[in-house]
């Protein structure tokens, strides 16, 4: 049976039930996992929390610890989990190819690369109709920064501070947070420009973004008229005119930044960025890693929210539902360009990889997640807009269906980020609670809330619930 357990906070709320019941833990002692981790596994790889959380199983939106205490996951594996965790379909699909074939790798034909393809390109809108797969977001973006290069013939790749794409070298140079720069030469023929974010840049407000949330901060913007946007964009000129040269390969960005904390764009903003790059001869790349398969709920595609078309399409974490893989989706003509001399990715759509991305696609339709991420995020992102009115430190609430930010501050008017400490003890309540969130933004002040796309509204009344006390309780330590 699951063991009861209590929390060293109290809280009135009441964890939504769940039928499952987790096997016995039966692996290592505690200590003896967390010495393993001291010895043997790169420091680079830390881990949440105080006391890191040592998780032995997962089914759809909860995970259960080593001593059977449950969690409402909001992170799902830094936004990975789309369908549910160990999802009965992909399970089951899964362990039946894991029976028949594991790999033969993509130099003869087999049938999973080929369903896969056609049921992955179906779901995006023409020309983009030819797929590479990779294993990982990072290998996708550097793939799509390579084919832009060999395409266009030119070499400069224009990204947006704070964006995210990887962190290997060659992705490095895009992405543009701090904590991930390493003191090694990266990011040759880079260029970052500025982060058109309507809560902490300089212009933007109340009418700007495609959420059911906006700023507090007013604006005077009309219907049609977005005057941030036009801010915004006379910066990106001032970046193509005096940072690039007249031609460039491309530009990259993701339709809302994930791990810099569901920052979004004023409305219109890609389309015009797109057009000025096309203008110069560059390809435009929406990174939909975070954003893709459903998650913004209006739509199937992050770049559709924004009424773009891009060259490339880089797709990976919700994909495969926490299978390692990932895909670089184009039109004929640039994949062609790759043609050109060996371009080789041994594990790349590999029969396992690909059946669980096609349960995945199916899972999603069936389930109706895509709805449910609108239905639900609209009301999470409502429930959490109360909290923001309420609480002085909450400073702003944003994002599109399950990708939801909420930026912590330490007054409205100032909006310096709160100090990490009193976010980490926030965060850590929360935990104690048994609500899992992730943290982002520029000085990690932001709460990431990306679960997976089968949360319900009870589970919704839950943590907002819980969250409301952990504040609660940070306005009495204050106090």
């Amino acid at each position: 049976r699951q063991q009861k357990w209590k929390s060293s906070v109290s809280t009135q709320a009441k964890m939504p039930p769940c039928d499952f019941v987790p096997e016995k833990y039966e692996s290592y002692p505690y200590e003896r996992m967390r010495k393993i981790r001291e010895r043997n596994i790169a420091p680079s790889l830390r881990t949440y929390y105080k006391k890191p959380l040592l998780l032995h199983q997962g089914h759809m939106q909860w995970l259960f610890d080593h001593e059977g205490r449950r969690y409402l996951d909001l992170f799902a594996g830094i936004v990975t989990v789309s369908v549910g965790h160990c999802h009965p379909k992909v399970t089951m699909a899964t362990q039946k190819q894991l029976a028949r074939l594991w790999h033969t790798t993509n130099i003869y034909m087999y049938p999973a690369i080929h369903e896969y393809a056609e049921k992955l390109t179906s779901l995006l809108p023409d020309p983009l109709k030819v797929v590479y797969l990779t294993n990982s977001g990072s290998e996708a973006n550097d793939l799509a920064v390579f084919m832009a290069r060999l395409h266009t013939r030119n070499f400069d790749i224009i990204s947006l501070r704070g964006g995210y794409h990887g962190s290997s070298p060659y992705t490095l140079g895009l992405t543009s947070l701090t904590p991930y720069k390493h003191g090694v030469a990266n990011g040759f023929g880079c260029t970052t420009t500025m982060l058109p974010d309507v809560f902490r840049g300089p212009w933007g407000g109340s009418h700007c973004r495609d959420s059911p949330v906006q700023t507090v901060r007013k604006c005077s913007c009309t219907e049609g008229a977005c005057l941030a946007k036009d801010q915004y964009i006379e910066q990106f000129k001032d970046t193509l005119n005096t940072s690039v040269p007249k031609t460039v390969a491309g530009f990259i960005a993701e339709p809302i930044q994930g791990v810099n904390g569901a920052v979004q764009y004023p409305r219109n903003f890609l389309k015009e960025a797109y057009h000025l790059i096309r203008e110069r001869g560059g390809l435009c790349i929406s990174d939909e890693v975070q954003t893709g398969f459903g998650r913004t709920g209006s739509h199937f595609w992050g770049f559709q929210t924004h009424g773009v078309v891009p060259d490339i399409v880089t797709l990976a974490k919700g994909i495969g539902n926490g299978f390692p893989m990932a895909a670089v989706v184009t039109t004929k003509e640039i994949a062609s360009s790759l043609a050109q001399n060996l371009h080789f990715n041994t594990f790349g759509g590999n029969p396992l990889a690909c059946v669980a991305g096609a349960a995945v696609l199916d899972a999603i339709e069936e389930d109706s997640l895509q709805k449910n991420s609108e239905d639900v995020g609209t009301y999470m992102l409502l429930e959490l807009a109360k909290l923001r009115d309420k609480f002085e430190i909450v400073g702003d609430v944003r994002g599109k269906g399950l990708m939801i930010g909420v930026e912590m501050v330490t007054d409205k008017d100032s909006q310096c980020p709160l100090p990490a400490e009193e976010i980490s003890q926030i965060w850590e309540d929360c935990k104690d609670m048994g609500v899992l969130i992730g943290r982002g933004g520029l000085y990690s002040q932001t709460f990431r809330i990306k679960p997976p796309m089968c949360i319900t509204k009870r589970d919704v009344d839950f943590a907002v619930q819980v969250f409301r006390t952990a504040l609660q309780r940070h306005v009495e330590r204050a106090a």
